[in-house]
């Protein structure tokens, strides 16, 4: 078998999206492994994947594509009305309040709005394994802008600090709410905190094909490792991983770790995001209309801080109708630093899941997904 052969199927009309997924693994090379599933109103109509020890129930590092499981049960806990958005995040975690940030309301921590990307120390792989460790330090971290006043991408650390209101509110982890809330109840093969007995299921993460003009544009993009943005991806700290890394360290699987833990299929991606929109198999949806439209409502956008370009933020998710025109406004989601997107486009009825297994260049822009979006939204307007 050529190793870049497709495999999987596609339904009716779909046949285009096959073609290009086909396109982009030819491009790409022999040794290219990735995974593509789409869901139309609840109808899985695309589940495609390639590449060497590549099957469609293979689990990829999910990197911040986690951020979108986690923020899926803070929805879910806002439409139970346990969690207010306008509530301070103080009140659920009084130590918060430290240094300034005791104002601070939900939604605004969910926006990137805190300014605790980091800490001025930063973390080691093992601190950064570790939700409770990283929101116990940022608890205390005196913020980097004035919280409220701008945003800016809290990379490796947005959801633990989430998880921790989600864990003073409830008394239980994010972890074990998505798998009690989502993952079980919808059969989504996405995992925050991966079994033993699932770990023969993962493929390692691969890093970027390095050439020297990649290597040259990166060192020019990268900032000082003091710098805003070196603080946010851990830069400064002596015994940082590189963020391709992340899902190779096993305490990180283990773990679960909110902001860049998940270990997913693309089929569970799209599963979750097909799940959180509308009925499945039988299965009411997770989230009601009006969570829904919240969902997709941006809270943040302009100009990123810590990224340094245009950005959109909603309640913990991005505003993907910003970054891939072609999907309906209210469209949420979340993408990783490995090339990872995953969305719901509830105005169309679709739920968008992709995983590949070497970091892309740019990393977490994976290119090709502007073209797979493309022939996804033609084959379901021409259906």
């Amino acid at each position: 078998m050529v190793e870049n052969a497709v495999r999987g199927t596609v339904a009716d009309g779909f046949e285009p999206v096959r073609a290009e997924f086909a396109a982009v693994a030819a491009e790409e090379g022999g040794d290219h492994a990735a995974q593509l599933t789409a869901y139309r109103w609840g109808e899985r109509v695309v589940d495609l994947w390639t590449g060497p020890e590549t099957t469609g129930d293979s689990l990829f590092g999910a990197y911040s594509a986690s951020k979108g499981a986690a923020h899926l049960v803070v929805a879910s806990l806002v439409q139970d009305g346990v969690l207010d958005l306008d509530r301070k995040v103080s009140h659920y975690w009084p130590q918060f309040a430290a240094h300034g940030k005791g104002d601070l309301l939900l939604r605004e921590l969910l926006a990137h709005r805190a300014g605790l990307v980091g800490t001025d120390s930063g973390f080691s792989a093992e601190e950064l394994a570790d939700d409770r460790t990283v929101a116990e330090r940022l608890g205390a971290q005196r913020p980097y802008w004035r919280p409220g006043t701008a945003f800016g991408y809290h990379a490796l650390v947005a959801a633990a600090l989430s998880g921790e209101v989600v864990r003073r509110a409830t008394g239980c982890s994010v972890q074990a709410l998505f798998a009690e809330r989502v993952r079980d109840p919808y059969g989504v093969d996405f995992h925050l905190g991966l079994a033993a007995a699932q770990e023969h299921r993962f493929l390692d993460a691969r890093p970027m094909t390095a050439t020297p003009e990649r290597l040259a544009a990166l060192a020019a993009d990268a900032g000082a490792p003091n710098s805003l943005s070196g603080i946010a991806f851990n830069r400064h700290h002596p015994r940082n991983p590189a963020v391709w890394e992340l899902p190779n360290i096993p305490a990180v699987r283990t773990s679960g770790t909110a902001s860049f833990g998940g270990v997913a299929s693309a089929r569970g991606l799209a599963r979750m995001y097909a799940a959180a929109i509308g009925p499945l198999d039988g299965t009411p949806p997770l989230l009601a209309p009006e969570t829904v439209a919240l969902a997709g409502q941006i809270q943040s956008s302009g100009h990123d801080l810590v990224l340094g370009v245009h950005k959109a933020f909603t309640i913990g998710f991005h505003a993907t109708a910003e970054y891939h025109p072609q999907l309906g406004q209210g469209s949420f989601g979340h993408s990783g630093a490995g090339g990872q997107q995953a969305f719901a486009d509830p105005r169309n009825g679709i739920a968008y899941g992709y995983t590949r297994r070497r970091t892309p260049f740019p990393a977490a822009a994976a290119p090709e997904n502007d073209r797979l979006i493309r022939a996804l939204y033609a084959a379901a307007a021409a259906r």
